[in-house]
């Protein structure tokens, strides 16, 4: 126990107190400080450690023994599956630090759940370390040591360990350190991004990182406050640097100013160097040690994976919180890299009059679904009180949770997918449009989300295509959507050129893409594109897709849909999509802001009108008759391919409506999935129970009769579709 004001251990010894031995089969202790290595020889084979004498040993020692003994069997994070997050951002008014954590709580929470890791508080976002820190300033009042007390428990159960810890976001490090920050363009400092520029990672953080990994026998770190926290920086040191590097002399405030892109490359590169260096420093201390930088290498820093991270993550949130999951999970899946996604168990709306509410089983399930399907692992975040302890409310969610997922874990974990429709993500548009050095992007992705969600709901399997990733894998697909990005960029046109010519299907959008795509789209552009009123006709309704469209006359292309300037099919239509022959291929284009009018609204007519766009030039590998809620993922592992259905009815999408608590179950429904050969056996999972159909015309006819969040449809040796 950690006396706060005192600044000493209080367990009735000092930690520098005694050495231990057991006669026989013995082992020595040198209890030492936390801050020197615990010494610790064990005549190995002879007497094992039972759990009751490990258990029964003071802290430090067992931390050490666990280390030595059993580190070694949790699983590293690649071949992780499902986790949970805990973080409380310990802060100087805290007055009760672990106080109502003990190791029977953790060590109850990880029976009942049984995560194959935790990532534990450390420091948050105020900058505080959450235990006893020797290198840096502990938190206020720090009663038991929460992270001592986790690491006796997962250690216990073979549970890998990790820290939150907050990298470039450290306000208490510049209210000691003023000169450490970031300085805006008004020439204050910011009062919580730190210079990437200054001594803070080699005189702060790396340290603090350092005593946490060596003191706690820590697996890994999760760095959050990273690339979405950083801020361009007009600092002297900054300043003079950029100045070196471009010759620029006055510095860019704004994207009005001369130099703003060189100035956001600059410090874009200067986060990728602060990433290397301290990624170095820490693997260099502990080879083992496992680091992931909170978002980086996802849609929020859209780039070749070439740090080495050991893993990639990020924590959503948020309204339609599972529209973001798909997108996410798809990026994410395209990496390379082990990856998980952390949900939220809460959902948090500062600006609402309730501003915590707590998600229910069903709602994560729902959510976890459509992150697993994809492939990778699934984490939820919670925050104990901030005394460190968790009701068994809360247990028993978490757990309710963790068995939905490891009843799938055969056929969702580390598969791989069968590449259909891909949809590109724009990094040289985010970045050269954005005015940010990295996301969160906002309403800037909405081109990709609106894609990936149109098209989901139509019933087509989707992947998302990293940009740096499209000349390795294009070839494998059959149709490549280009979402209405606004500075797509004369590379990826080229690249998507040669694509066509040499027999695939591509679909562009947006005016922007019209333009750049003009000689081959088969059409004259008469004017420039500007904003109108378009209403396109669906099946009852009309899709209202107004915004910056391109009028356009027909050459040798062909019409698929006719736009409106109103809800009247009687007159003044013109061209919404067109298509055309390329080389061996074809070439489709909607003229105007298809996936971020789709994002807008998800209403009915815009998906029908995007399906419509994608099956002119594409017939689809999958059919199904289900309602838009029923979304479909194409999956295979060794000999199986696999078919994820995932329900998403009554997803939470609005403020008002935060928590949902039951999902209805759709069904039955009829599924044709075109594949290379006849199945041999075909299973319905969770539940292994056979399904009959019907094999006519390549395709495999079933029958699913009930949905209720997430089923799983096996097709054993059908590898090759």
């Amino acid at each position: 126990m950690f006396d706060g004001k005192k600044g000493r251990q209080s367990t009735g010894r000092r930690l520098s107190d005694g050495l231990i031995g057991l006669a026989g089969n013995t082992f020595a202790y040198n209890h030492a400080p936390l801050s020197t290595q615990v010494r610790i020889a064990y005549i190995a084979g002879n007497m094992p450690l039972s759990r009751r004498l490990f258990l029964a040993l003071p802290l430090p020692l067992t931390l050490t023994l666990a280390a030595t003994a059993q580190s070694s069997k949790a699983l590293r994070r690649k071949d992780s599956f499902f986790g949970l997050h805990f973080d409380l951002h310990a802060n100087n008014k805290d007055v009760a630090l672990g106080r109502d954590l003990t190791p029977a709580h953790a060590g109850r929470l990880l029976d009942r759940v049984k995560p194959d890791y935790v990532q534990y508080d450390c420091k948050g976002h105020a900058g505080y370390m959450a235990y006893p820190s020797k290198v840096s300033t502990p938190a206020a009042n720090i009663v038991n040591d929460s992270l001592a007390i986790w690491r006796r428990a997962t250690q216990a159960r073979n549970v890998a360990l990790y820290i939150h810890f907050s990298g470039v976001w450290d306000s208490v490090a510049i209210q000691q350190h003023p000169e450490w920050a970031a300085v805006r363009p008004d020439g204050t400092p910011d009062p919580n991004a730190t210079s990437l520029f200054g001594p803070y990672a080699d005189q702060r953080m790396i340290p603090q990182l350092k005593e946490a990994i060596t003191e706690y026998s820590l697996d890994g770190a999760w760095i959050d406050g990273e690339c979405w926290a950083v801020r361009p920086d007009y600092s002297e040191a900054a300043s003079a640097a950029f100045r070196k590097a471009t010759g620029i002399a006055t510095l860019p405030k704004n994207q009005n100013d001369r130099g703003w892109q060189e100035f956001l490359d600059f410090h874009r590169e200067a986060f990728r160097r602060y990433i290397r260096h301290y990624l170095h420093e820490l693997h260099r201390h502990r080879p083992s040690v496992q680091i992931a930088s909170n978002w980086m290498y996802t849609t929020y820093m859209p780039e070749r994976p070439d740090i080495p991270v050991d893993f990639v993550s990020g924590d959503y949130l948020g309204n339609a919180s599972i529209s973001t999951a798909r997108l996410e999970s798809r990026y994410l899946s395209a990496t390379g890299k082990p990856w998980d996604l952390m949900a939220w168990g809460f959902q948090h709306n500062p600006a609402a009059t309730i501003t915590l509410s707590h998600k229910t089983a069903v709602q994560l399930q729902q959510e976890a679904a459509v992150v697993l399907a994809q492939g990778g692992g699934f984490q939820i975040y919670y925050q104990p009180t901030r005394a460190g302890f968790f009701d068994d409310r809360l247990i028993e969610v978490m757990a309710r949770v963790a068995r939905f997922c490891r009843e799938r874990q055969a056929f969702s974990h580390q598969t791989e997918t069968v590449p259909s429709i891909g949809v590109v993500f724009s990094a040289h548009s985010l970045y050269r449009t954005a005015n940010k050095m990295f996301g969160g992007w906002g309403a800037h992705t909405a081109p990709a989300r609106g894609f990936v969600d149109a098209l989901t709901a139509a019933h087509l399997p989707v992947d998302v295509i990293p940009e740096w990733k499209l000349d390795e894998v294009a070839s494998q697909y059959d149709l490549i959507v280009l979402p209405d990005w606004p500075d797509a960029g004369l590379k990826l046109k080229q690249q998507l050129t040669n694509y066509v010519h040499n027999g695939g299907n591509l679909l562009i959008a947006g005016a922007e893409n019209a333009a750049l795509f003009a000689p081959e789209l088969g059409v004259t552009q008469p004017g420039e594109a500007r904003k109108q009123e378009a209403y396109i006709p669906g099946v009852d309704l009309f899709a209202n897709m107004t915004g910056n469209w391109q009028d356009v006359q027909l050459t040798t292309a062909t019409a698929i849909e006719m736009r409106y300037p109103a809800y009247d099919t009687n007159r003044d239509g013109t061209p919404a999509a067109t298509w055309n022959r390329l080389g061996k291929g074809k070439i489709a284009a909607i003229y105007g802001p298809a996936g971020t009018a789709y994002a807008s609204t998800h209403a009915a007519p815009a998906r029908e009108f995007l399906r419509k766009a994608v099956t002119a030039i594409h017939t689809p590998i999958l059919t199904m008759e289900a309602p838009s809620t029923v979304e479909p993922v194409l999956r295979r592992k060794g000999n199986q391919t696999i078919l994820h259905l995932l329900n998403s009815t009554g997803m939470q999408v609005a403020a008002d409506y935060a928590v949902i608590d039951a999902i209805p179950a759709v069904g039955p429904i009829k599924i044709a999935l075109r594949l290379a050969s006849k199945p041999t056996a075909v299973f319905l999972e969770p539940g292994h129970v056979r399904l009959d159909g019907v094999w006519e015309d390549d395709t495999f006819k079933t029958t699913v009769p009930r949905n209720s969040v997430s089923d799983t449809i096996i097709y054993y040796r059908a590898t090759d579709v």
